[in-house]
């Protein structure tokens, strides 16, 4: 098939296109860091947790999608137990309270948050900051 658009020149493709794994990760808790990407309306996180991590229980304005990629997680909503594992997809309404315990595989997820998660953005700009970028 023939392409008739000409490509993107450089700064183009950086209007529209970020590669995640150049984006400096943040630490979320001990164990789990993510790479965060975010735009006017919403915010993704690319997250990883090492085996048995912990991220405590809390709640935020956000609403939240999480998609388990890899691993396992307990997760706890409002004080009730939910095993998910590689495929499954959690959705949280607004200042719903939540916190997981990862199971010895660990996990990969990917977290889509809206409105923008804006704490997540300042620390991202902090470790840029650090790290002369």
């Amino acid at each position: 098939m023939e392409r008739k658009e000409p490509a993107a020149n450089r700064d183009e493709y950086g209007k529209y296109v970020t590669r995640y794994t150049e984006v400096p990760a943040i630490e979320l808790a001990p164990g789990i860091t993510a790479r965060i990407i975010s735009h006017d309306k919403i915010t993704i996180s690319l997250a990883s947790a090492e085996p048995n991590a912990q991220l405590p229980s809390h709640r935020h304005e956000n609403e939240q999608m999480l998609m388990v990629l890899d691993g396992a997680i307990d997760f706890i909503i409002e004080g009730k137990q939910y095993h998910v594992e590689k495929d499954d997809v959690i959705v949280l309404p607004s200042n719903t309270e939540h916190g997981a315990y990862f199971t010895d595989k660990g996990a990969s997820v990917i977290d889509i948050f809206s409105p923008p998660r804006h704490d997540f953005v300042a620390r991202l700009e902090e470790v840029k900051k650090s790290q002369g970028k």
